[in-house]
């Protein structure tokens, strides 16, 4: 009873972790795609500089294809191990012991692997500057899209202050990416009127502080260890599970054979009358049993003993 009580609760703790592999891994995926979509747009204005470097450095642990694969991979085995604790079936269980284990290794390596501190400074910022005079530019439209973006989604204009683009380029006003309130020709109208209607700090802070590591990336760090340990959990839960359901299904051991029965030294004495009857083990048999019938009381006689007796 104590076993079958401790193979119920490692199903349900199996349960509710698999149930958590599902979870934390479309988390994985849901931040890792909005990374992704960010760090495309930075790595698209630091181009050929120093801060590409760094981008890719801080983020390709995170967005690695690898990683993603991985995560995509671990939702069908969750599947397969809730299939299998389900059904208590021994193959399923150790298939998905086996997975958790590759899986566990190839993120345990990915990670050591990509491990390294981006070597960034803020004095690398001016470089950006070099990318603003093809803004605008026909040949040049995704970059144009790119800082548009990134000046829209981060709040700032231009690389230190939005004066650099009256500086790097031939435009007379900012973009009206800058603007706080966007509106087609908001950037000339806070230019001539209202300066404060335009973003005042510069993007350059922004992509520092995006390269040196964001929010959104610490969450993904702390999902990523959170995976692992409870991979590692989940691979002692179903090793024991896979011991228990084995020794429950071992056929058990034959009992040993008895002893010869005892014999009963006391004889029976088997009467051999009309009557048929058996004396009563280790007793004498009644004088009357030993009396011919040719000897027995008349009937009146036996009528007069039974009067005297009653």
């Amino acid at each position: 009873m104590a076993r079958e009580d401790a193979v119920r609760c490692l199903r349900c703790l199996l349960y509710a972790l698999n149930l958590l592999f599902w979870l934390m891994s479309v988390c994985v995926l849901g931040v890792a795609a909005w990374l992704r979509d960010y760090l495309n747009t930075v790595l698209t204005l630091t181009a050929h500089t120093r801060l590409e470097e760094a981008a890719v450095l801080t983020y390709s642990p995170a967005v690695h294809p690898v990683i993603i694969a991985v995560c995509c991979f671990l939702i069908i085995v969750a599947m397969v191990g809730y299939c299998g604790t389900l059904k208590c079936n021994l193959l399923l269980l150790s298939w998905y012991f086996g997975s958790l284990l590759v899986i566990f290794c190839v993120e345990l390596a990915s990670g050591v692997w990509t491990y390294n501190e981006p070597s960034v400074q803020r004095s690398d910022m001016i470089s950006l500057k070099s990318r603003m005079p093809n803004y605008g530019l026909q040949r040049y439209q995704w970059l144009t899209h790119a800082w548009n973006s990134f000046q829209t989604e981060f709040k700032c204009c231009g690389v230190i202050y939005f004066t650099d683009w009256l500086e790097m380029t031939e435009m007379e006003w900012p973009p009206d990416s800058c603007c706080s309130n966007q509106y087609p020709g908001c950037a000339r109208h806070a230019h001539y009127r209202d300066l404060s209607d335009l973003h005042q700090e510069g993007c350059g802070p922004k992509i520092y502080s995006f390269i040196r590591g964001t929010k959104q990336l610490q969450v993904l760090r702390f999902l990523g260890v959170s995976v692992g340990v409870a991979q590692i959990l989940a691979m002692t839960l179903s090793l024991t599970l896979l011991w228990a359901l084995y020794y429950n299904r071992k056929p058990p051991e034959p009992p040993p054979p008895d002893g010869p029965p005892a014999s009963d030294s006391t004889p029976i004495a088997v009467t051999h009358g009309p009557s048929g009857e058996l004396a009563k083990p280790g007793g004498t048999r009644p004088a009357e049993a030993w009396d011919d019938s040719s000897t027995a009381p008349s009937g009146g006689h036996t009528q007069f003993e039974m009067e005297r007796l009653s």
